[in-house]
């Protein structure tokens, strides 16, 4: 939130000597992030004088329109400049910059000779003074004396913050609430703009002609003013001061009576609507959208309504999205006379579905997500009220309220505990004044105070809300800085081991690990082919982006995305993984649990919180294209394969201790024929190989591109692996090759030989597959490597375990010696 110094010292006394970085340097001490510091006006040099335009002579001959202007400076003579905008007319009031001012940018202004014309000074825009972006036109001004400063008539020479708010702290999106918090940081005096006896004032008379209000749907607001003023005369101008306010708070002026709403919002933090009250019929409602199905809001874009969309409505049609933005029908135009200004206290949650629904994030639907003071609905009225009094000769008619006030907490807070919970101690003073600064009311003394809660402050909830608040005012530094002690014994779990190895290990082979959002789209998802379980994602109520509303079921989507931009952006061989959760709407999930945090949950709650959340199995997914050993001038390298997609699945697994079986297989979005399904104990637990063409084709990346996922969390957790023992005696290698049935796997035919050729046999690896022997054939070729530990084997006795293991394969796969085929 932009918010200008000056402001800010009507209810602060600010000491003259502070800097603006010293009182940006305070906000952060009380934990507001600063974004910026604008020093308006501080290159602004020089004569710069309200005018008034006397003389108008339209300028022709040239590529654009021109004018040269006679203004009345308060001298003795007419000054003429020439003047480019269109937005001003004789008898207006302007501002004009006299030759020897110095505008920002070191921009000198001085007499010239232009369009053949003698220009005596220059009438400036917002943009040229520094005071706003607007350069649309020149400034006419609704008011000021000829011949004024007109420095000092704009207050240009003023310091804005801007402020970053965070989404607990939503009484600070006002002058009164950051006031506050400066106060507090600063320990000086602070006057509450927010005066209580003014909302009394309007609150007693019950007129009849007075616009009614009633709550229909009391979970949508608790709290609601109508306040109907008649005679209004919107056609006056927005004082000047209050245009200047606006504006540096980074708002435009638009008219008076809106002007006034917006003012009162950014003084107090109360968001107020004015309606038309000639269109409404019947008296407001706060309803839920029901049968309506449609409504124009003032940003004239038709808006289509769900049932559960927060309403303010007459008796036969939507007038506004509630706390979001005005309806279009009922928008306070220039005939307007009689108006209906609403001020309430409106559920958050309601307000902030209404704000994403429609992409339509407002000033005010800003502030009511962060929860607003339920009593300032009451003042925050009034004080507009008395504005359109002074400042529109309106006429007051009556008052209407619907809901009852929220009244303040009492909680107890041990001291105590408190400084246990810092890590320093607090004295009953610190608290209690850290308290007091933030509009707290505090009784008790000793260790157990009772801290009665401002309305304003509605995340002040639990104990550690109220620690926060004595560390931030006392200033963090306080708190000496210590390491913290770890329980005894603790450690990493035997999955972080797991994944933290994995991450490692395919890091130092060259592969580059990336996060992504899990989210994806259901054109992705299409793409990909995915079908059954990695087909049931869940849709997110309130996506990031409408375009990617569903939680990942697999993390190649994301992968295939990364991939897809870094090679746009001019990779080509590229290496990327990624470790990660994915959620599957395969079990009908428990109810939402919210756990207190006074205390441990019990067993039984933990158990109903996991019963509600999706099921999250971990992976670890890569997408690889082009080539692994690069080519250079010593010759051509080698790219990166689907046996090698199947090799580094098959390595991951292996890291784990666990022993598998690879089988065909022809998973989307897998090429069929170059992919392979790894099982451990029977069950599928990894994929990996060349990504279909058409995946390929459509997404625009390189031939042959690969990918392989595994997942980690159904690896079982092996026991504690030995390590060989290493024997002298030297091994004997025999080499066999055997046909058989070409759809029989290489895995299977391992299996069978490992199992005939007997204790003796220290490894085996298949090192050639032949596909032209016969019609559905194949010819695969292992070494096979023997070793005793006790002797040398002889020739005769490796021959004899050959044997066994090639009759063992005939057996279970009928395979075939391939010189006896």
């Amino acid at each position: 939130m932009k918010i200008p110094l000056s402001w800010i010292r009507e209810y602060v006394t600010i000491p003259a000597k502070l800097t603006a970085e010293q009182v940006a340097q305070a906000f952060v001490k009380v934990g507001f992030e600063v974004e910026s510091i604008d020093q308006q006006g501080q290159d602004l040099k020089g004569p710069l004088v309200v005018g008034k335009v006397l003389t108008i002579e339209e300028l022709s001959g040239h590529q654009k329109a021109i004018r040269f202007v006679g203004v009345d400076v308060g001298e003795k003579k007419i000054r003429y400049v020439i003047c480019g905008a269109r937005n001003f007319k004789v008898n207006d009031l302007v501002v004009v910059a006299l030759p020897g001012a110095v505008l920002p940018g070191e921009f000198k202004i001085s007499a010239r000779q232009t369009y053949d014309k003698l220009s005596d000074g220059m009438i400036c825009s917002a943009k040229e003074i520094g005071i706003s972006d607007e350069h649309a036109g020149i400034i006419v001004l609704p008011e000021g004396k000829v011949g004024e400063d007109a420095v000092a008539l704009l207050d240009v020479k003023d310091v804005i913050f801007d402020i970053s708010v965070n989404p607990d702290r939503g009484y600070a999106m006002s002058v009164r609430g950051l006031a506050r918090e400066l106060a507090a940081s600063l320990q000086l005096k602070y006057k509450d703009p927010a005066d209580s006896k003014l909302g009394k004032k309007f609150g007693k008379d019950k007129n009849p002609k007075a616009i009614s209000v009633k709550i229909e749907d009391k979970s949508g607001a608790d709290l609601i003013y109508i306040r109907t003023l008649d005679q209004v005369n919107v056609k006056k101008s927005t004082p000047l001061w209050m245009q200047r306010r606006i504006e540096k708070c980074g708002m435009r002026s638009i008219s008076l009576a809106v002007d006034i709403t917006n003012y009162v919002m950014l003084e107090l933090g109360q968001p107020l609507h004015a309606f038309d009250a000639q269109y409404i019929m019947g008296g407001l409602r706060v309803v839920r959208a029901g049968k309506f199905t449609k409504l124009t809001t003032l940003d004239k874009v038709d808006r289509k309504l769900e049932p559960d969309h927060l309403l303010i409505a007459d008796a036969k049609t939507p007038l506004a999205l509630a706390g979001t933005m005005g309806g279009l029908t009922s928008e306070v135009s220039a005939s307007t006379t009689k108006i209906a200004l609403e001020a309430a206290h409106f559920d958050p949650m309601s307000v902030a579905r209404n704000s994403r629904a429609h992409n339509l994030s407002s000033e005010a639907s800003r502030r009511i997500e962060r929860n607003t003071d339920p009593a300032l609905a009451e003042i925050a009225s009034a004080r507009a009220t008395q504005l359109l009094i002074d400042l529109a000769d309106a006429k007051y008619v009556g008052t209407s309220t619907a809901g009852s006030p929220i009244k303040n907490r009492k909680i107890k807070i041990s001291l105590t505990k408190i400084s246990r919970y810092l890590g320093y101690s607090y004295s009953l003073k610190q608290a209690k004044n850290a308290f007091e600064l933030i509009g707290c009311k505090v009784a008790g003394g000793a260790d157990l105070l009772t801290v009665e809660v401002p309305t304003w402050r509605a995340d002040l909830v639990n104990f550690a809300d109220f620690a926060e608040e004595i560390a931030r005012i006392n200033g963090y530094d306080q708190i000496p800085a210590t390491l913290p002690v770890g329980k005894a014994g603790a450690g990493l779990t035997a999955m972080q081991y797991r994944k933290r190895s994995v991450a490692i290990s395919l890091a130092n082979q060259g592969f580059t690990e990336v996060i992504n959002y899990p989210f994806v789209s259901q054109e992705m998802v299409d793409l990909l082919g995915f079908t059954g379980d990695r087909a049931k994602s869940f849709k997110i109520a309130n996506p990031m982006s409408e375009e990617f509303p569903l939680l990942r079921t697999h993390l190649l989507p994301g992968l295939l995305t990364t991939a897809v931009r870094n090679i746009g952006r001019g990779s080509k061989d590229l290496a990327i993984f990624e470790i990660g959760t994915v959620f599957r709407n395969t079990t009908q999930l428990g109810k939402a649990v919210t756990p207190g945090v006074d205390k441990r949950p019990s067993e039984k709650m933990i158990n109903d919180i996991y019963a509600g959340v999706p099921n999250q199995m971990l992976f670890v997914g890569a997408v690889v294209t082009g080539e692994k050993i690069l080519s250079n001038w010593q010759g051509a390298g080698s790219r990166f394969s689907w046996s090698d997609a199947i090799a580094q699945a098959q390595e991951i697994i292996e890291s784990t201790g666990n022993e598998y079986e690879v089988l065909s297989s022809e998973l989307a979005p897998w090429h069929p024929g170059r992919c392979a399904e790894i099982r451990v104990n029977g069950k599928p637990v990894a994929h990996a190989g060349e990504l279909h063409p058409r995946v390929i084709g459509a997404l625009n990346l390189p031939e042959r591109s690969c990918a392989f996922a595994v997942i980690l969390s159904e690896l079982p957790t092996a026991g504690i692996s030995k390590a060989p023992a290493i024997w002298s005696y030297p091994a004997v290698v025999q080499d066999v090759a055997l046909v058989v049935d070409a759809k029989t796997t290489a895995a299977a035919l391992t299996a069978a030989l490992k199992k005939g050729a007997g204790a003796l046999l220290e490894s085996i690896e298949l090192f050639d597959r032949y596909d032209q022997v016969a019609s559905n054939k194949v010819s695969l070729a292992f070494t096979l490597t023997f070793r005793a530990s006790d002797r040398t084997l002889t020739s005769d006795e490796v021959a004899r375990y050959r044997d066994e293991a090639v009759a063992q394969a005939s057996k279970e796969v009928g395979a075939v010696l391939r010189g006896n085929a």
